[in-house]
């Protein structure tokens, strides 16, 4: 069926950078990697990714988060979302290496998960998460000393997105917190309000804001939004101690633009359209949609929608683009006119694949993602909080 997605005009490749060949000033892990990536022009690329996997065989479990690139979802072993895949990796024990086609804080996330004798790699280290990256450690733990010289810091909770780095996890489970998806924000806040009375949650405010006023009903003017970058957050002492939600001030940067006017603008494109959207986007967003939820949500809305039906979607378009050539007979529509890839996401490509398996196979272990071993420890300690809450 048609859809605006049949109008969508690919963007011109943004240049690559090559491995050895210079650092990337805009990633806070830097990359300097020996080597250089094969080129994309390559007619033979595919070929040596199928040839590199084959060699590599029950050796390696390839990754592929929802959002990467049709060309390197079809390697993939396994698809799905961040804590799906990290519990995958765990599930693999006999995988010597854990390719991670997705960004920084999921490779991390998976190298806490695996045992000691696998190996995660990630193909890009430039393949970061902006919204992990807008709570950095030193600042949680400023915040929380603000938190303690108010006096409640004893009376309030951590719970972090997975969307977050390994020490931030870390720093949740030293402080009695948990780890949250998506898809069970709302029992983790639910679990979280019984052993405090606040909640700090990080890194995405729209998440902690959407389900704390739309699933646990508490009042907008009870959720504060704390900036790192200002005294007390920007906030009064008094804000600070009448809050229930103090959200950290972090977004998503894909989920971050879309706005109530692309809702009203796919209404009026497309008569009977549902608005579906991720719990990532603003809260008008949200409250001016049809349905929201995770990505697997999304996924099996479509799988179960009825054949005709129009759709359109919040989320990132590489995943859009892939459901709407998955399902030919529904006209699925991209919420917004303008182009919505994942950035970071996007910078695990064909060459960086390639480049990496073929690495592996020549005996050399490239992009190692290594957790700080205490880190690693407490991370861990909120992720087994969060599968030990109910329904998880």
């Amino acid at each position: 069926m048609s859809s605006l997605l049949d109008t969508f005009v690919e963007p011109a490749a943004s240049p690559l950078l090559l491995l050895g060949q210079g650092r990337d000033l805009a990633s806070e892990r830097g990359v300097e990697c020996a080597g250089a990536l094969p080129a994309a022009s390559d007619p033979d690329l595919v070929e040596r990714a199928r040839a590199a996997r084959d060699a590599l065989g029950d050796r390696a479990f390839v990754l592929g988060h929802h959002y990467q690139r049709d060309e390197v979802i079809r390697f993939a072993d396994v698809t799905g979302d961040s804590f799906k895949l990290a519990r995958e990796a765990a599930a693999r024990p006999d995988a010597e290496f854990v390719i991670f086609c997705g960004v920084h804080f999921m490779a991390e996330s998976a190298d806490i998960l695996t045992s000691d004798a696998q190996r995660v790699v990630l193909p890009d280290l430039a393949a970061g998460c902006s919204m992990a990256d807008m709570a950095a450690i030193h600042q949680v733990e400023d915040a929380w000393d603000t938190l303690a010289d108010l006096g409640i810091a004893d009376r309030t909770v951590p719970v972090t997105y997975m969307n977050s780095s390994a020490a931030i996890k870390a720093f949740t489970g030293r402080h009695g917190g948990t780890v949250c998806t998506s898809s069970n924000a709302d029992v983790a806040l639910r679990w979280a309000f019984e052993q405090g009375e606040k909640v700090l949650f990080l890194p995405d405010q729209h998440l902690g804001r959407n389900t704390a006023v739309l699933r646990l009903g508490i009042p907008l003017d009870e959720c504060v939004v704390y900036d790192p970058r200002k005294p007390l957050g920007g906030l009064s002492e008094q804000q600070l101690r009448d809050a229930r939600m103090i959200l950290w001030r972090g977004h998503c940067s894909v989920h971050g633009r879309f706005s109530e006017r692309n809702v009203s603008d796919v209404r009026a494109a497309v008569p009977g359209v549902t608005v579906m959207v991720h719990p990532e986007c603003k809260h008008e967003v949200v409250t001016a949609a049809d349905r929201v939820g995770s990505t697997e949500y999304i996924i099996q809305a479509l799988d179960a929608a009825e054949p005709g039906s129009s759709w359109a979607i919040g989320t990132e378009l590489n995943l859009v683009r892939r459901l709407a050539a998955q399902h030919p007979e529904l006209s699925v529509h991209y919420l917004d006119s303008t182009v919505c890839f994942c950035s970071t996401m996007n910078r695990i490509d064909l060459p960086h694949l390639v480049w990496t398996m073929e690495q592996l196979v020549a005996g050399r272990t490239v992009n190692q993602i290594v957790v700080d071993p205490d880190d690693a420890h407490f991370a861990r300690v909120a992720l087994d909080q969060m599968l030990a809450l109910p329904g998880l």
